[in-house]
């Protein structure tokens, strides 16, 4: 799953060159703003189903792609 995360990471925000792992915050290691974010948990949703919050409490608890892997499969989404 964690390979599927990054690509659509890649694709969405267009950072096809960077390198990115659990760790890479979106907003201090991308530059993500919050137009890119919502982006990127629209294409999360496209992707898995799964609705991902878009409250600002609950978007700052998915800060990594850690979080967004971890989140994912807390709602039931199978590697």
């Amino acid at each position: 799953m964690l390979e599927k995360v990054i690509n659509i990471i890649k694709e969405t925000l267009n950072v096809e060159g960077m390198e990115i792992t659990e760790d890479t915050n979106f907003k201090d290691d991308i530059g993500a703003d919050s137009l890119d974010l919502y982006e990127l948990l629209q294409a999360f949703d496209d992707e898995f189903g799964v609705g991902i919050p878009e409250e600002e409490e609950e978007l700052e608890k998915l800060a990594t792609v850690g979080d967004i892997v971890e989140y994912l499969k807390s709602k039931g989404v199978e590697a």
